[in-house]
């Protein structure tokens, strides 16, 4: 039984996913708590806190530091101000231009579900030239609600004119976010194991994963075969 009639959407997580954005975030936050004048963290520490967005970011480095919670606000707003426009340090993952380029041109409709605000999304895409290629961009701040809920995948599906209860789709990611977003919609779930999950590959539910985005034209294939 097919999992989807190809050409079916694909949607994508981003940070982690898409792009290596640790390094560009990492540098931001470091900027801030020196602002603030607080001690810095390793590339490592704020590695392991993204995913969630901006706000479980701070909350991860508040308790890190064992700050006031009054300071997030703050230091969010700080924080902000650095990290709209920072693509210096951001890298697309090895092959992902061309197994964009390949999807599109089989003419699966793409799209982008992240917990990235919507603004600093497009600002990256557009660095990498790649935002013409997507139909749809759900950043953390389009609905009230973030993965792992449900919500802002149905979204994306629903835009990129999937069923808007029983949609025939795929979601690529990277995260334990990512994998409980997928299976509460439900959709297939394809793991990009070099990303910044937290969680052992085999404690998170997904159809398929690949390390490489060579791979990942002929996997999304495969589920459009009987």
């Amino acid at each position: 039984m097919n999992v989807c009639m190809a050409p079916c959407p694909v949607v994508f997580d981003l940070d982690g996913t898409l792009i290596d954005s640790a390094p560009d975030i990492h540098a931001s936050v470091n900027a801030t708590l020196q602002q603030f004048q607080l001690d810095p963290l390793t590339l490592d520490q704020v590695r392991s806190f993204i995913g969630g967005g901006v706000e479980v970011l701070w909350q991860k480095i508040i308790a890190a530091l064992q700050l006031q919670p009054s300071m997030q606000a703050d230091l969010i707003a700080a924080f902000m101000n650095r990290y709209h426009d920072a693509t210096g340090l951001t890298r697309l993952y090895p092959g992902v231009r061309e197994a964009l380029s390949v999807l599109a041109d089989r003419g699966h409709p793409l799209g982008i579900c992240t917990n990235k605000p919507a603004a600093v999304t497009a600002t990256i895409l557009d660095h990498f030239g790649i935002r013409d290629l997507f139909g749809v961009i759900v950043g953390g701040d389009t609905l009230p609600q973030k993965k792992p809920d449900p919500a802002p995948l149905r979204k994306a599906l629903q835009d990129l004119g999937a069923h808007p209860t029983a949609p025939q789709a795929i979601y690529v990611g990277d995260s334990e976010f990512d994998a409980a977003c997928a299976e509460a919609v439900p959709v297939p779930f394809l793991l990009f194991r070099l990303g910044y999950r937290q969680t052992p590959e085999e404690q998170l539910t997904h159809r398929a994963a690949f390390n490489e985005f060579s791979e990942l034209p002929e996997l999304i294939a495969t589920f459009a075969e009987a």
